[in-house]
């Protein structure tokens, strides 16, 4: 039986019950179910610049937490490589920096910079060494422009010449993305330290991202933001693993100049929110992107990263994509009431509005297959 049944018809389905939002067991198990097997952002190209420059970061810290460091090789190609010793499990690379091998500080072993085994001192007596086992695990990496995502999906076989491991395809999940807006800049855009930031949000990770989904709640909650958006003519499209709420502005307000090969020329857009599954946000405006990572911390709290890259700084903080301070600020607090009411025992789920709130239907149904 699965765990979670969500109709396909939105007009008779329930949301997801309240025990996926409070059982802790369900939320240790969507570390595997939900997130390991997706594509996450791991940042942008521009931090490795040379040959040698590697980088390590932590996918999902708190979370998934799993160690993996960036690389350039000596022929100017990007690896992904797990950043853990394959002799007792230190981390190999501790800082950024420029190198002509991967050394464990540790114990001596050495790798190449696409994570094969070179060598590694006093083991000359042990036998059936090396093997495919020694080498650093490659993780699958792709890019759109100087954007960077990976998967943790389970690895076929481990090694830097073996298998990569097993996601499901990256068009599946960022394709739709790509397609929609193949006509961007993006050499133009530049991401801003100083504009990026962190929140957190005392609530589970899916109230957040169902908040997101759905324009619903805008006229409610948004007044600076439904000032702007022409809140009649807000639509939601639904992909595979992914979707997209077009927002189109009021009339003399910021808005893209779309070209003609753009399905969407002749639209007064605003902003492009697409959603990834099963955390991620790509908010395009007409000055540039905010990136939303959602980062699982606990049962009832949720640490949300905006990164920011500005394409367009005349344009900085106008239309659909000024204030977004602001309007996180008002998504937080009532997504934090949403979780304490979820706690309550006279709540187990509820209904979808059939023509606002698909986006939330979809991410339901989508959850309800991978934890399934």
């Amino acid at each position: 039986m699965p765990l979670f049944t969500i109709d396909p018809d939105i007009s008779r389905a329930t949301t997801l019950p309240t025990d996926f939002y409070t059982d802790p067991q369900l939320f240790a198990l969507g570390k595997e179910r939900l997130f390991a097997p997706s594509w996450q952002f791991i940042g942008d190209s521009h931090r490795l610049a040379e040959p040698g420059d590697a980088y390590p970061l932590c996918i999902l810290e708190s979370f998934l937490d799993e160690p993996v460091v960036l690389v350039r090789d000596k022929d100017g190609s990007l690896r992904l490589l797990s950043n853990v010793c394959t002799h007792r499990g230190s981390l190999v690379v501790n800082e950024p920096c420029r190198l002509s091998h991967l050394r464990c500080r540790y114990h001596g072993r050495i790798f190449d910079l696409d994570g094969s085994f070179r060598s590694m001192p006093e083991f000359r007596e042990v036998q059936n060494f090396p093997s495919a086992a020694d080498n650093l695990t490659r993780l699958p990496l792709k890019n759109w422009g100087k954007w960077l995502f990976t998967s943790l999906a389970p690895t076929a076989s481990r090694g830097a010449t073996g298998t990569s491991p097993d996601a499901g395809p990256f068009l599946h999940y960022w394709g739709d993305l790509l397609q929609r807006l193949h006509w961007l800049p993006l050499d133009d855009f530049t991401f801003r330290p100083d504009l990026s930031r962190d929140f957190t949000v005392k609530a589970h990770w899916a109230l957040y991202c169902e908040n997101y989904l759905e324009g619903f709640h805008i006229p409610f909650v948004h007044a600076g933001l439904n000032s702007v958006i022409d809140f009649g003519n807000y639509t939601t499209e639904l992909f595979r693993y992914s979707n997209l709420q077009l927002g189109i502005a009021k009339d003399g307000e910021e808005v893209f100049d779309l070209p003609p090969s753009s399905p969407d020329h002749g639209k007064q857009v605003a902003a492009y929110y697409f959603f990834v599954f099963p955390n991620i946000m790509f908010n395009f405006y007409p000055w540039g992107l905010s990136i939303n990572i959602v980062k699982p911390v606990g049962l009832a709290e949720t640490r949300v990263s905006f990164l920011t890259y500005v394409a367009d700084e005349a344009k900085y903080n106008k239309g659909a994509g000024s204030g977004l301070d602001t309007v996180e600020l008002e998504d937080e607090e009532v997504v934090e009431a949403v979780q304490k009411g979820v706690r309550s025992r006279f709540y187990k789920h509820g209904r979808y509005s059939v023509t606002r709130e698909q986006g939330t239907h979809h991410f339901h149904r989508l959850i309800a297959q991978f934890m399934g």
